[in-house]
C-alpha cells in the first residue's frame, strides 16, 4: 500500500486507528514503556528516543551507559519527563513495561560494545514473549537468527546500512520494487516487523506492506531516525506494533513538512520532537 503524506484523507484514515487515552483510565495505563541506549559516545541519541516517547506513554524508564559516570549522572538532571534505571534494574523493568527499545545510540565497536551485544541476546533469550523494537547499535551486533526465538514479532528500524549488515545482503543501489520484495521476504523469515529507514521508507510485517512518501531534506539530520524508534516504540504501547511503525514513519514526515513552512530546511531535533503532538493533534479527531 502506497501512502503519500500529501494525502490528508488517507493519513487521517490511518491515525483513525491509533488507540487514545480513555477518560477513566488510570496511571499505568496508557504505556509503559523501557528505553535502552546512549553510550559514553552518543548520549543524545537515545535521549531524543525517550524525550518524544514521553509525550505518548504514561511513564518511561531509561537506562544508559556508565562507562562514563559524569554523563550517566547527567542524564537524571537532562532527562526530566520519565524515571532513570541503573544498568542491574533493567531486568525488573522489562517484565514489567509494554514495549522495550534497545539499541538507540548504543556502542558496536570497543569495550562497550560487548555490553551492547551481551545484553541484545541476553533479553531475546530471557524475554521473548516481549515486544522489543531493535535499533542502531542493536542492529549492528545482533545475529539475525536470534530473532526467531522471539514469540512476539520485534520491530527492527534500520536504515539501509544496517539493513545490510544485519542481513548479509546490498541492497543500496536497489529499486524501490527489489528493495520492497527484500524487506517482505526477510520480515517473512524472521517473523518481524521491518520499518526501512529511507527517503521512500518500506514498513512490512511478510504479509502487509506499506511504502510511505513525504518529508523532506531537513530530515536527513542525524537523531530522526531515533525519534523514529522512540516514537514506534512508544505507540506499540497501546497499538499493533505494525500500525505504530506505519503512522510514526507518516507522523515524522508531516511533521518535517509542517516545519518547512516556517523553519524551511532549517529546523533540530528538538523542533521535530516538539512538533509532532501538535501534528498528530491536527490529524485526529478528538
Amino acid at each position: 500500500m502506497l501512502i503519500k503524506t500529501s494525502d490528508s484523507k488517507s493519513v487521517k484514515t490511518l491515525f483513525k486507528k491509533l488507540t487514545l487515552p480513555k477518560s477513566n483510565s488510570h496511571k499505568g495505563q496508557n504505556g509503559r514503556i523501557l528505553i535502552i541506549g546512549g553510550s559514553s559516545l552518543f548520549h543524545s541519541a537515545s535521549l531524543w528516543a525517550a524525550e518524544v516517547a514521553s509525550y505518548f506513554c504514561d511513564m518511561v524508564h531509561y537506562s544508559s551507559t556508565v562507562e562514563n559516570e559524569k554523563i550517566f549522572l547527567s542524564l537524571k538532571k537532562t532527562f526530566r519527563n520519565g524515571m532513570v534505571v541503573p544498568q542491574d534494574k533493567i531486568k525488573e523493568y522489562v517484565k514489567e513495561d509494554d514495549v522495550i527499545l534497545v539499541g538507540s545510540g548504543m556502542m558496536r565497536e570497543g569495550e562497550e560494545a560487548k555490553y551492547t551485544f551481551d545484553l541484545t541476546k541476553s533479553l531475546v533469550e530471557n524475554f521473548p514473549e516481549k515486544q522489543f523494537v531493535f535499533d542502531a547499535g542493536a542492529l549492528q551486533v545482533m545475529k539475525p537468527d536470534w530473532l526467531l526465538k522471539l514469540k512476539t514479532p520485534a520491530v527492527i528500524t534500520p536504515h539501509q546500512k544496517e539493513f545490510e549488515k544485519l542481513f548479509n545482503v546490498s541492497i543500496h543501489r536497489s529499486s524501490l520494487e527489489e528493495k520492497i520484495k527484500l524487506v517482505e521476504e526477510k520480515a517473512k523469515k524472521y517473523r518481524i516487523i521491518i520499518l526501512l529507514k529511507a527517503v521512500t521508507d518500506i514498513i512490512s510485517d511478510g504479509k502487509k506492506t506499506y511504502v510511505v512518501e513525504g518529508g523532506n531534506a531537513g530530515l536527513t539530520k542525524g537523531g530522526t531516525g531515533d525519534i523514529l524508534a522512540g516514537l514506534t516504540t512508544a505507540l506499540s504501547a497501546n497499538n499493533s506494533a505494525l500500525d505504530s511503525a506505519v503512522d510514526s514513519s507518516i507522523l515524522l514526515k508531516k511533521t518535517g513538512e509542517r516545519l518547512f513552512q516556517s523553519k524551511g530546511y532549517w529546523y533540530n531535533i528538538g523542533d521535530i520532537i516538539e512538533k509532532i503532538p501538535e501534528v498528530l493533534k491536527e490529524n485526529i479527531d478528538i
